[in-house]
């Protein structure tokens, strides 16, 4: 297998090969809901053990041998069956390096024919016509594209793969995406598309970006009792009395309903509660943002031990040490959340664009056909919630200082997200922020601090943001469900008498950078220069840890610049 590539199947039958002991379902109402499915099932993992496990298909198809050079798809190398070898050189083969996808989520094999016989002319031939035989060979000169060279036994001459990578370059062949979706199988028909293909490194995260959708498990939802129900929810929805109601349930269960009537009745209530009004029901971002502010209420409220089942998968409770320590910090309401549940589901993929820049025409389904399921995974762990300080936030927002350093962030996310558009004026607005860089630029610094004083590694810990004009939150959590998500330790960071010190060493932490002063006075960082004063050395995570991909960071917002220190919101703390 080290010598070969696959692409991960699409899920078109994935209920007939996938067991529902090895693929369980899970539930998570509210976020069923948004994304319009009825459950969510976890995929099945592969071991000696399973009955099957995930599919792959071979992919790219387009090899080379190292010992004869030749350039062919798997199949002509005749190789013995479960192997990847050159049937007359026994030498293992190598899969495509270069790949081609488009935005829309196409991918094909890069089209090796066309581009050495370009010279004789932009569409004056069609792949495989001259009857020669394709050979890839390395000069060895160096490690550049220049060294990689393509040839054809028919005569035209040999060409390196340099200028493959431009973005106008499979344009200049007058070649278009042929709409190939290969992880759906070959049975499934290309779709038709306009677009021009680029050329990837198969490797490349660009080729592949998981549009990733979760949500945490808050009362009334989090007992499970309500899950014996899930395929009942819509129906209910449209039913508008509690006799109507009783009336549905007896249907479908008899006398045994699952879940008592006023329990019903109470979550129908409750999801009714995330609904936004008018225009906002057609839109999914702000369906989500709804998602969003619920958790943000219950997570500022908590729920005490009178509130709590059994089955609970939710604990939030007030520190029992006194708020007062955290006074002149600028943070306030620290909660400790010692029981949580999240759920991750993949909601679709995108290729060449980040799924938070891009916009949801550019997002590819997993099937062919729309499932009524989606795969997802659950994490149970801990964590802890804070806010920022309201009075001081406010007045702080206003500063000149801070308003043009988020609105230069602002700028270049907004660029970024127009130049991977098919449509730019259909582009989301970008939701950097003041308040949301200072929650996010936080988050990190925090994260980085309780890697290093409570233990955890910094990829076992994940942030959530709660950022708009009405919320100011943020939820450091165990983010991996091994051993090093379950330690215990985290909720006792949240104790006032902890989290206090550990605020004003991660503050202090992050006015300096072994990178200073070329960080701290940096005019842009990061992807299209969606980051300010922030780097690896300072205030980045491993990507499984930031909801953003380590963009919209800014630690000046914290700490001030050299110029202005008056500027970070944690001035003060710095002074002391």
């Amino acid at each position: 297998m080290d010598h070969e590539s696959f692409v991960v199947s699409g899920l078109n039958k994935a209920d007939e090969h996938w067991s529902t002991d090895e693929a369980p379902r899970i539930y998570e109402r509210r976020l069923a809901r948004i994304l319009k499915v009825e459950h969510f099932r976890l995929p099945p993992a592969s071991d000696e053990y399973s009955k099957d496990g995930i599919r792959v298909r071979r992919f790219p198809l387009m090899h080379s041998c190292p010992e004869c050079n030749e350039l062919r798809r798997h199949r002509e190398f005749n190789p013995p069956s479960g192997r990847s070898i050159c049937g007359t050189c026994e030498a293992d083969l190598v899969p495509s390096r270069f790949v081609i996808a488009c935005e829309v989520g196409h991918l094909d094999e890069f089209p090796y024919w066309h581009w050495v016989h370009r010279a004789a002319g932009r569409g004056t031939t069609t792949a495989g016509q001259c009857g020669g035989t394709l050979r890839l060979r390395t000069s060895g000169r160096s490690s550049s594209l220049r060294s990689i060279l393509v040839s054809c036994s028919c005569g035209v001459p040999e060409v390196s793969m340099e200028g493959s990578f431009r973005k106008s370059a499979l344009k200049d062949l007058g070649l278009r995406c042929r709409g190939t979706r290969p992880w759906l199988g070959t049975s499934v028909p290309a779709e038709s598309c306009s677009r021009t293909p680029r050329t990837l490194q198969r490797g490349s995260s660009a080729v592949w970006q998981p549009v990733l959708k979760s949500a945490l498990s808050i009362p009334p939802w989090s007992d499970g009792r309500a899950d014996l129900l899930a395929p009942y929810w819509d129906r209910l929805r449209e039913l508008d009395s509690r006799a109507e109601v009783e009336d549905r349930l007896k249907f479908v269960f008899g006398d045994d309903i699952p879940v008592p009537i006023d329990e019903v009745m109470a979550l129908l209530a409750a999801e009714r509660e995330e609904d936004p009004a008018g225009d906002e029901v057609r839109s999914f971002d702000h369906r989500y943002r709804a998602l969003r502010s619920k958790e943000y209420e219950r997570l500022r409220a908590g729920n005490d031990e009178r509130e709590r089942s059994r089955n609970e998968q939710f604990i939030c409770e007030t520190p029992l040490t006194s708020p007062a320590a955290l006074d002149g910090t600028g943070v306030t309401g620290p909660m400790l959340v010692k029981k949580l549940r999240e759920v991750r589901a993949l909601k679709a993929f995108t290729r060449l664009a980040d799924p938070n820049s891009a916009t949801e025409s550019y997002e590819s389904a997993l099937s062919e056909t729309r499932l009524n399921w989606l795969p997802a995974m659950e994490v149970r762990g801990e964590g802890v919630f804070l806010r920022l300080a309201e009075d001081r936030l406010t007045a702080w927002e206003k500063l000149t200082a801070v308003i043009d350093r988020a609105e230069r962030v602002r700028g270049a996310h907004r660029r970024l997200m127009e130049q991977w558009a098919s449509d730019p004026t259909q582009v989301q607005p970008s939701p950097a922020t003041p308040r949301m860089m200072l929650l996010h630029t936080l988050a990190h610094v925090l994260i980085n601090e309780w890697s290093l004083d409570a233990g955890y590694p910094a990829a076992a810990l994940r942030e959530r943001l709660y950022a708009d004009e009405e919320m100011a939150g943020l939820l450091v959590y165990t983010a991996t469900s091994d051993s090093a998500g379950s330690l215990g330790g985290l909720v006792a960071q949240g104790e006032p008498e902890k989290l206090a010190p550990a605020i004003r060493s991660a503050v202090r932490r992050a006015s300096w950078c072994s990178a200073d002063p070329l960080c701290i006075e940096t005019e842009a960082s990061g992807t299209g220069g969606t980051n300010l004063a922030a780097c690896h050395a300072c205030v980045m995570l491993p990507e499984t840890s930031c909801e953003h991909n380590n963009i919209l960071l800014d630690r000046a917002l914290l700490v001030g610049t050299p110029e202005d220190p008056s500027m970070g919101f944690f001035a003060e703390v710095l002074q002391h």
